[in-house]
């Protein structure tokens, strides 16, 4: 079955009771049993709900695997893996990750005796070279938030095993349709389906993929005892966001391209961060990895001040100045500020993340609209 097709119908059965084709919302927080022990597979909302089933078995699918739980959000869906870990245990990121997730490893869980190292991953020796007996994860992002770096999942992906790690991949930028780090090795898929796969900006949601029944096991337990689950009003929304993921990436792509591309010939434009560009770094491994290029682009203009950037960012019309990212509608956000906030100024720039650099997530609209917003913004 093709991913368009797995969209619509993977995992999705018309109502028994009605035929509905919609899968419904099951409002419930309790079922009644029979007598005790005795149910229709259901007894508590937090432990499993027929919605949230639905849901998670289509993310499964578009992901290739075998297992899949949703969370209420995309960190407490990180959350989880890091809570399979030990107090000693040692994790390896990418030095340039999302702000949340860098606050979520430093100041959450480091205070629990798990040490986090960050290293540039776009060259897999970096990683080996800082490899111990103790360290038991190796957290990717790929395209990275939001200097769009491409790190190789497959070659990551045989160190871990090759060292017998485990490696997880966030894979929210990319979004399913274009690309499946379970297929490329890793033993972990991540989303924060807020962004791509709900895709209208009315959702907070995360997701865990796998094809190890015992680390499903551990997300199932941690899942149930810990709570951070996602109610069913948002599990029929996904479900619904997600019958049209196939086209709106395909949009979301297209539009990208253009856009990519008209900056990178902007005259009052120094540099544009996209992994579709023949001299980004790492573009042969963007090609082999996935299917095309998405939408997220960075740049930073040439007159590179604080000041400047603030003047772009309050002159735009149509995109609109928020966090967050994927949805149908095009964003522009200054991530120093924003979504990186949390990361110390230091660490910023040395992955290349400087004060003026700008962030867009484009949308599905008509692209000679965004264009014409962006030359008048930029100047």
């Amino acid at each position: 079955m093709k991913f368009g097709t797995k969209a619509l119908h993977a995992g999705i059965e018309p109502d028994p009771s009605t035929g509905a084709i919609m899968t419904p919302i099951f409002q419930t927080s309790t079922y009644v049993q029979e007598e005790p022990g005795v149910h229709k597979g259901y007894e508590y909302a937090r432990t499993k709900n027929p919605t949230r089933d639905a849901l998670e078995k289509n993310l499964a699918a578009l992901e290739n695997a075998q297992f899949g739980r949703c969370f209420g959000s995309g960190m407490s869906a990180t959350e989880t893996v890091i809570k399979t870990l030990n107090p000693g245990d040692e994790v390896i990121s990418t030095s340039d990750l999302y702000g949340g997730t860098y606050r979520l490893f430093t100041k959450v869980f480091a205070k629990y005796g798990i040490k986090f190292t960050f290293v540039d991953m776009r060259d897999v020796s970096n990683i080996e070279r800082v490899i111990t007996n103790k360290t038991k994860l190796i957290w990717v992002e790929t395209p990275t938030n939001p200097m769009m770096n491409i790190l190789d999942i497959r070659a990551i992906a045989d160190l871990g095993r090759k060292k017998n790690v485990m490696v997880a991949v966030d894979n929210t930028f990319a979004s399913p349709y274009l690309q499946n780090p379970l297929d490329l090795g890793a033993d972990i898929v991540m989303h924060s389906v807020t962004k791509y796969i709900a895709g209208h900006s009315d959702v907070v949601m995360g997701f865990l993929g796998t094809n190890d029944p015992v680390v499903d096991e551990r997300f199932a337990f941690i899942q149930n005892s810990s709570g951070a689950i996602p109610g069913p009003q948002d599990c029929f929304l996904v479900l619904r966001g997600i019958k049209t993921l196939h086209i709106r990436m395909q949009r979301h792509c297209e539009n990208g391209e253009r856009i990519a591309n008209y900056l990178k010939n902007h005259h009052k434009v120094e540099k544009v961060f996209w992994p579709g560009f023949e001299d980004h770094p790492n573009h042969e491994v963007a090609k082999s990895q996935m299917r095309g290029f998405g939408g997220m682009i960075s740049f930073i203009q040439k007159e590179d001040t604080i000041e400047q950037a603030n003047k772009t960012l309050r002159t735009f019309k149509i995109f609109s100045l928020a966090e967050s990212l994927g949805g149908v509608e095009s964003l522009v956000g200054h991530p120093a500020s924003m979504t990186h906030a949390s990361v110390p100024r230091e660490q910023r720039l040395s992955v290349g993340l400087t004060d003026s650099l700008i962030r867009l997530s484009v949308g599905i609209e008509d692209v000679d609209d965004l264009i014409a917003d962006l030359e008048q913004a930029i100047g």
